[in-house]
């Protein structure tokens, strides 16, 4: 009778298995994310309501913060290109991580980003509080590849930003820059925009940044002063924040959030090609005038559960080499790594006992000889 490696199956089986939590998805969304009338692309409004303002942007959501509720959108899962809005997600995925008060020194890649940007200098000036705020006032593409260049480089930014968006169950959106300069592949709704709204306005460090209308910023010598770009913030009754962006191929989009009565209404648009700041206005206030009073048309989905963050200790003074492995980035799952790595263990228990088997066949085999030797 030969050996049985039924044993060595059963072990293989074990490690596969052992995997399983880092492997695990939450169970595929039976239509869109949020409820089935969030699938159209048209306006959707709760029936028997008054529709909201008219607005030239592509796509929008009205939602309530507290609730979750969807009060109303257009094509809401859409996929657009964020431009600048992405760096909401940027600043939710790397607020956790970073000592605020770190000393980040920027490289020249940094300094020479393109597009809107603080005015960083190469010397070691800044703290990484510095340059949320000038990732969120002044839309700094340079402050966006600094704090990159911070959390490790940018392909760990880019794996963070990804599986923040994983959490977060937003799952329209593809990062592929922490600034939100356009780049083939590169994607998010007005949906996820208004997802992720809802988290960093739950952050209280990221209020704090979205919220602050003026700060003083470093310069070699001395400091400057950086406004923010929203002007809603100066002109609209309980404006919150958050982040407005331009691109020439995303157009316009926005992601507001305004507080009145205790009560925060969100929204967002994409694709606005024009002025847009009076329509949020409108469609800001259309929002307190339907909150409790009609049926959501669907709900903002809640985050999955947060895994542990362990903030750095201290940031690069130049940008770490890029890592040999490949960045976890668009469509790349939170658990891949591990599943490699649970393969391989597998591999290795496989490999070892068929080398054992191999062992034992021949010396049995060696036995055999010696008896037949005998015999001869």
């Amino acid at each position: 009778m030969g050996t049985k490696l039924v044993p060595v199956a059963a072990l293989l089986a074990a490690v596969v298995l052992a995997a399983g939590p880092a492997l695990a998805e939450p169970p595929a969304a039976e239509g869109p994310l949020g409820g089935d009338r969030l699938a159209g692309r048209g306006l959707i409004v709760p029936k028997g309501v008054k529709a909201p303002p008219k607005t030239k942007a592509t796509s929008f959501v009205i939602a309530d913060a507290e609730t979750g509720q969807v009060l109303a959108a257009k094509n809401p899962h859409g996929r657009y290109l964020p431009a600048s809005t992405l760096k909401t997600l940027t600043a939710l995925a790397l607020i956790p991580k970073l000592d605020r008060n770190l000393k980040v020194k920027p490289s020249r890649t940094a300094v020479n980003q393109e597009g809107s940007a603080v005015g960083l200098s190469t010397k070691p000036i800044y703290k990484v509080d510095d340059l949320f705020k000038a990732l969120m006032l002044t839309s700094g593409n340079d402050a966006a590849m600094a704090l990159a260049e911070a959390n490790g480089g940018l392909s760990t930014t880019l794996a963070d930003m990804n599986s923040e968006a994983k959490r977060l169950q937003a799952n329209d959106t593809v990062a592929k820059t922490p600034s939100g300069l356009d780049k083939p592949g590169q994607s998010s709704s007005a949906y996820d925009l208004a997802l992720i709204a809802r988290a960093g306005l739950a952050n209280p460090e990221f209020r704090r940044y979205v919220s602050l209308k003026t700060s003083r910023f470093p310069a070699p010598k001395g400091y400057y002063e950086i406004g923010n770009h929203n002007k809603l913030l100066w002109r609209y009754k309980g404006m919150v924040g958050v982040k407005n962006g331009w691109t020439s191929k995303a157009l316009g989009s926005f992601v507001g959030a305004a507080t009145r009565d205790g009560h925060t209404i969100i929204v967002t648009i994409m694709r606005h090609d024009g002025y847009f700041w009076e329509e949020v206005e409108h469609l800001l206030d259309w929002g307190f005038a339907m909150r409790g009073k009609s049926t959501p048309v669907g709900t903002l989905v809640d985050p999955l559960p947060a895994q542990p963050v362990t903030k750095q200790v201290q940031a690069p003074a130049v940008p770490a080499a890029p890592a040999a492995a490949p960045a976890q980035g668009a469509g790349s799952e939170p658990g891949t790594s591990r599943a490699i790595g649970a393969l391989a263990i597998g591999a290795g228990v496989l490999g070892g006992a068929g080398w054992l088997f191999y062992g034992m066949r021949r010396r049995r085999t060696a036995r055999e000889s010696s008896r037949t030797a005998g015999r001869r």
